[in-house]
């Protein structure tokens, strides 16, 4: 990737910062957006939920990439939290997706945030990008997530779902608040442990998302996760196995409704999801499997 001038909208969270210190090492010039006035260079104001963005310092930008979006597991899934969670993703998109397509010279690359919720509850099915939506909450919040980039496709830009799945990091996100509790002893499997979760090592994120910017072969959606996804009692195993804790506390499904309400169904869930299209891209990733993304997580 020659230099490049860079747009990326969540750059704060989890896998925002970690690419835009990528980027920087690279010697690539980055632009955030945030949603106060802008107070340098580097900084584009924007208000996702109010739908403005201030287009005019996207101009020069090779690609944006949109990562921005309120935490699915940060709360309980009440009525105002999931407006809040839809509202932040749905027309921040819209927004920018409108902004980027309304540009003299637009981005040759719109990156879109996405996840693997959008193929919902898939039991053991070996799922690529081929599948169908699902049912629930999630996967009704990723297809109109998806759906809203379309200003983007029309005008005629490379266009790239990112469907993230599980990143092991002990920096947030499912893994966030898996590792102290597993070195404090106190982990175990959720409900039966059969789910499948896909997960992505943080370090392998952010590979693929620049894989997504740098790529003219790839549009649409992409799975991001590895490529051999294992069930909660998998990963429940290789933590123990990882951090030399016992995991002597499953918690039964009864309790997870009870406590997380309808976000339960997601935890309990399962998704084999692969990477079908970054594989045949020639992507390689450094941590395939569940054990060694937790040690590099380490």
């Amino acid at each position: 990737m020659e230099r490049s001038r860079v747009a990326v909208a969540g750059a704060s969270g989890l896998i925002g910062g970690a690419l835009v210190k990528s980027l920087v090492a690279d010697g690539h010039e980055v632009v955030r957006l945030v949603r106060r006035e802008a107070r340098a260079d580097d900084e584009v104001r924007w208000d996702p939920e109010g739908q403005y963005v201030d287009a005019a310092g996207l101009a020069g930008c090779d690609a944006v990439i949109n990562l921005a979006g309120a935490g699915v597991g940060d709360h309980r899934w009440t009525d105002a939290y999931k407006k809040t969670l839809r509202d932040g993703r749905v027309l921040g998109t819209a927004a920018l997706a409108e902004a980027v397509a309304g540009l003299d010279t637009p981005p040759r690359v719109y990156v879109g945030g996405s996840a693997i919720g959008y193929y919902g509850d898939t039991g053991d099915r070996v799922i690529d990008e081929d599948a169908p939506p699902g049912d629930g909450f999630l996967a009704r919040l990723c297809v109109e997530w998806e759906e809203a980039a379309a200003p983007a496709q029309e005008a005629g830009i490379r266009t790239v779902f990112a469907r993230t799945g599980l990143v092991v990091s002990r920096e947030g996100g499912a893994w966030g608040r898996m590792f102290p509790l597993f070195k404090a002893g106190v982990g175990g499997r959720l409900g039966d442990g059969r789910q499948y979760w896909s997960f992505v090592a943080l370090h392998d994120e952010v590979a693929a998302l620049r894989r997504l910017i740098d790529d003219e072969s790839l549009s649409g959606p992409v799975n991001l996760t590895a490529p051999h996804p294992v069930t909660n009692r998998e990963v429940t195993e290789a933590m123990s196995r990882v951090l030399h804790r016992p995991a002597p506390f499953p918690v039964p499904a009864a309790v997870l409704r009870a406590v997380l309400g309808e976000m339960a169904g997601d935890v309990l869930g399962s998704a084999r999801v692969v990477p079908e299209r970054l594989l045949a891209s020639g992507f390689s990733f450094a941590f395939p499997r569940v054990e060694d993304a937790v040690r590099a997580a380490l």
